[in-house]
């Protein structure tokens, strides 16, 4: 398979590894559970958002829409982030705060690449 420029994209590499660390790991231990499961519904849809919404904007071009959709990936980043803050109580506080900590990479890197695109669309 031949590779995409998009996959040297740190902030997508880290996208996709919590999603893969999220369906591998977080939810099956959540889906025992009857509050978990509910929770992981939630995460499926905002930890799958993250990634998505990068590939999307990538897809569209360097024009106003990129931003756009960074903008979303890091909207649903940090709805992700409250779900594993709720979900600390059926993952357990380490492997919880283990994902926030991704999380917080993931928000720094779309707040650093959105003022990069900010300052080159100023000059």
């Amino acid at each position: 398979m031949e590779k995409d420029n998009l996959e040297n994209f740190g902030v997508y590499k880290l996208a996709m590894e919590l999603w893969d660390l999220f369906w591998k790991v977080d939810s099956e231990k959540m889906i025992k559970d009857i509050r978990g499961k509910k929770i992981a519904e939630q995460l499926t849809r905002s930890a799958y958002s993250i990634a998505a919404n990068i590939e999307e904007g990538y897809g569209r071009g360097f024009g106003k829409e990129y931003p756009q959709f960074l903008r979303y990936a890091r909207g649903s980043a940090r709805e992700t982030k409250g779900g594993y803050t709720r979900s600390r109580f059926l993952l357990g506080e380490e492997l919880a705060g283990e994902r926030i900590q991704l999380i917080n990479k993931i928000i720094a890197g779309l707040n650093t690449t959105l003022k990069t695109l900010q300052t080159k669309s100023n000059n």
